[in-house]
């Protein structure tokens, strides 16, 4: 997975909702990395709303990418702030 990873879903009213994939040092020494995971919305000018945020393995966050692709209509995008 590359870092960090953006995919957008476009609203209705104008705004957008995304999900952030970020690659994270693991915390436990045993374990090699984890990806924090970012959703939220966001509709300019206003500030970006973060409505959850949590870590998975590298195994479990590439699935949920492909879910969020495939099933929730999201896209790769460039960062948006």
């Amino acid at each position: 997975m590359p870092e960090p990873l953006w995919l957008v879903r476009p609203r209705p009213d104008g705004g957008c909702d995304y999900v952030s994939f970020q690659v994270q040092p693991a915390v436990e020494a045993a374990a090699n990395h984890v990806v924090e995971i970012r959703e939220g919305s966001h509709l300019p000018p206003q500030m970006p709303l973060l409505k959850r945020r949590h870590r998975l393995d590298p195994v479990e966050a590439e699935r949920c990418r492909q879910r969020l692709q495939q099933e929730g209509g999201f896209r790769c995008s460039d960062p948006l702030f």
